[in-house]
């Protein structure tokens, strides 16, 4: 058996096409295009390509983006009050502050200043508790991401039996509560652990997001199970890197992601959704509707 390839590119671009269309369709009714502030703070080189990427899938659906650059050495108090300048912006429905931030600057705050409407990272403390309270608003982007993919290739999630290896508040906390959402069994694994590889090895659909190249062998892969691969790692070659041993996975996955093209894109695109639900519920208009 050789597994399927769930490629996040060509989804993600199908998402975006439809994405377009909605777009069009809103601003033919009079409405403003959604907007998206993105802050990038330093010069990290690959905070700035994704960044570059962020606002290139913005003018690809309509989505009016706004980029700011600020010096790594800006202080606390100066950051957040350019968070609330954007809080009180009427043309600015999603706000984002690219990761890393500088070592002096608390990550936290900086995530709970901006405003739960308008936290399209999806990471705010009120957006993850209305998760867990089954009652999602705004969704973090790469589970949400990932959960889309998971529906691509429609599956029959009640029953099945997830493993999570992270416990990150990014990815693997919010991507429990996904699955619990959806009626998956969920185990969580982290650094305390004991057996993880045996906790792999009974997952149907088995996700790792660590960053470690190589952590997930081939023999932790259930036969048949769908393997989701969010750890991404770029190696000294410039090389990029998942968590999982690919070439040793697929052939006993049914499904799985490769890295890069698989769940990266699907991230990017749930940020545009996101800032048009943001958008769509700043008007009072359901996204169902859309």
């Amino acid at each position: 058996m050789t597994a399927q390839i769930l490629n996040g590119n060509a989804l993600a671009k199908s998402i975006r096409e439809r994405l377009r269309v909605i777009i069009q369709a809103w601003s033919a009714q009079g409405h403003r295009p959604p907007g998206l502030a993105v802050i990038l703070v330093g010069e990290d080189p690959a905070s700035a390509v994704y960044v570059k990427g962020k606002r290139r899938d913005c003018a690809e659906v309509g989505v009016y983006s706004r980029a700011l650059h600020l010096d790594a050495d800006i202080g606390q108090a100066e950051l957040e009050a350019r968070i609330d300048e954007l809080n009180d912006d009427p043309a600015i429905d999603g706000i984002l502050v690219q990761s890393p931030l500088s070592p002096h600057h608390d990550e936290d705050r900086i995530i709970d200043r901006i405003l739960p409407n308008k936290d399209v990272d999806g990471f705010h403390s009120y957006n993850i508790g209305r998760l867990a309270l089954r009652r999602p608003t705004l969704r973090s982007c790469t589970p949400m991401g990932v959960m889309q993919m998971l529906d691509h290739i429609k599956t029959d999630y009640k029953g099945l039996h997830a493993t999570i290896i992270g416990a990150s508040n990014h990815v693997g906390r919010p991507m429990g509560l996904e699955l619990l959402l959806a009626g998956v069994t969920v185990t969580t694994a982290h650094k305390f652990t004991k057996d993880t590889g045996e906790m792999a090895r009974q997952a149907d659909i088995l996700i790792s997001a660590v960053g470690k190249p190589g952590l997930v062998p081939g023999e932790w892969v259930k036969k048949g199970a769908t393997v989701i691969d969010v750890g991404i790692t770029r190696g000294d070659n410039n090389k990029l890197y998942g968590d999982v041993d690919f070439e040793a996975a697929k052939h006993r996955a049914a499904w799985i992601t490769p890295v890069p093209g698989g769940v990266g894109p699907m991230t990017r695109v749930a940020l545009l959704q996101n800032t048009m639900q943001a958008a769509a519920n700043h008007m009072g208009i359901p996204w169902e509707a859309l």
